[in-house]
């Protein structure tokens, strides 16, 4: 089939511009929301004043009111048709209250205030529903071409870390705005609040320019017919997850592999700051080697896709990044010593190579379980599927928020001590290295059910453009 027929039959090829254009959609969301995520928890116990249980149950309710949020973006996006774009248009409508709130997150005007902890979290990630869910829409809205749709999530995975890169240089650049003691710059007390504040003020500026450029890029040309979005309704949500397994599966991938990340993610700033005792240099180096591996990586996959599968790239890396885990495990002392910081970093950065392949090529399946409905049902429902997909990923991160606060009461941490007992920085350890690779275990046996190879569904999309015909 020549390019043109292709092309016309929805198999569309990007260029490089576009892909990038995509990509800084998801920079934009890791420099706001990834900040949220890494940071937010250490912030609240350490800056803004709350107890870590007390911050742990209101992530839990923050999800929660996700879990009702979700599907009516999901649907608002399926059957709506704003004149900018069924998808994009929520990169500005979603975009400019995400960032505005987002800073107020990190503003302590009213310090140690749990209502407007409240406020300032539940209005900011119902923005970032309204940006996430159709962002994560508009992939599918640009092509069939499953090779295509590879390189366009390498090209965004690459893009989505470059944002993460900065976000985990956070330490260092609230480093230039914090208080000195002898010297040294201090981000964990709140006196450091007014940087905080800066800090989170230029990322989510940086984050809303990327957002139009996002916007400015994109062109939705996959997209369900008027007629069709109009009898799109909420239950919709709950039907497709019951009929479509491939979706089932990747629904609890998500949830698993989101558990993960958020509650390393949440122990990093911790693991640092006390079994470590680094300083905001030391502690931003290792969190970069969380993030470089994508660069070396990431634009591997699609010739590593083709050389083992999906399934064996998926078995490969997560098999990797429990062997960082535990090679971090082994490798810290408690109390730790800097002695071993090198050790340390190798054993981060193997453990994130693992990480950001296998997590990274997930968002390349949600096209697949996308079209594999539209076949099925004849409704391309890519908002729905999104706003599941979300409720999921959603699901994991609420696990990450409410695990580690849990843990750290539990173990007895105190934000006001400069040395913490040995049981708490075993704690911390346990939400580093423990229970994340036991999160990846059971994700390794969830993929293992994922059943849409490449062939199978470069036949479903050529069927489903047939129908046209």
């Amino acid at each position: 089939m020549n390019t043109q027929t292709s092309q016309a039959k929805g198999f569309y090829k990007l260029s490089w511009l576009q892909r990038i254009g995509f990509g800084a959609g998801d920079m934009a969301q890791n420099l706001i929301y990834q900040t949220i995520s890494i940071w937010l928890l250490f912030y609240y116990t350490n800056v803004f004043g709350l107890n870590p249980d007390v911050a742990a149950v209101m992530f839990l309710i923050v999800r929660l009111v996700d879990v009702l949020w979700d599907p009516v973006v999901g649907t608002l996006v399926d059957k709506g048709n704003p004149k900018w774009g069924k998808y994009r248009s929520w990169l500005i409508l979603g975009g400019i209250p995400l960032v505005g709130l987002a800073i107020l997150c990190f503003w302590n005007g009213f310090s140690g205030s749990l209502l407007y902890a409240y406020i300032t979290y539940v209005g900011m990630s119902m923005c970032y529903t309204l940006v996430n869910v159709p962002y994560g829409a508009l992939n599918a809205s640009l092509t069939r071409d499953t090779n295509e749709i590879t390189i366009l999530t390498s090209t965004r995975m690459f893009m989505a870390n470059l944002g993460a890169l900065c976000v985990k240089s956070l330490p260092l650049i609230i480093a230039i705005f914090a208080p000195k003691v002898d010297g040294v710059a201090v981000y964990n007390n709140p006196e450091a609040a007014p940087a905080w504040f800066v800090t989170m003020t230029l990322f989510a500026l940086a984050g809303l320019v990327l957002l139009f450029f996002c916007f400015s890029q994109c062109k939705e040309r996959v997209v369900m017919d008027q007629k069709e979005a109009s009898k799109v309704k909420v239950s919709d949500l709950w039907m497709e997850f019951v009929r479509n397994k491939p979706l089932r599966v990747l629904a609890f991938f998500f949830v698993t592999a989101f558990a993960m990340m958020s509650v390393g993610n949440a122990a990093d700033a911790y693991f640092m700051s006390y079994n470590v005792g680094a300083t905001p240099l030391l502690t931003t180096l290792f969190m970069w080697l969380g993030t470089i591996p994508a660069f070396i990586f990431m634009p591997l996959v699609p010739a590593i896709k083709r050389k083992i599968g999906k399934k064996g790239m998926f078995y490969l890396f997560l098999g990797i990044a429990i062997l960082g885990m535990a090679m971090m495990y082994t490798f810290v002392s408690i109390p730790a010593t800097k002695s071993n910081f090198v050790l340390l970093c190798i054993a981060q950065f193997v453990k994130s190579t693992g990480i950001i392949v296998a997590t990274g090529y997930m968002w390349a399946l949600v096209p697949e379980v996308i079209a594999y409905g539209e076949y099925t049902t004849g409704k391309r429902i890519a908002g729905i599927v999104n706003a599941l997909t979300g409720i999921f990923f959603k699901a994991g991160m609420a696990l990450g928020g409410v695990v580690p606060g849990l843990v750290l009461a539990w173990v007895g941490f105190n934000a006001e001590a400069s040395q913490q007992t040995p049981l708490a920085l075993q704690g911390i350890l346990w939400l580093v290295c423990v229970i994340p690779a036991i999160l990846l275990l059971l994700a390794i046996w969830i993929i293992s059910k994922y059943e849409l190879s490449d062939e199978r569904m470069d036949q479903i999309n050529r069927e489903i453009e047939s129908r046209a015909l």
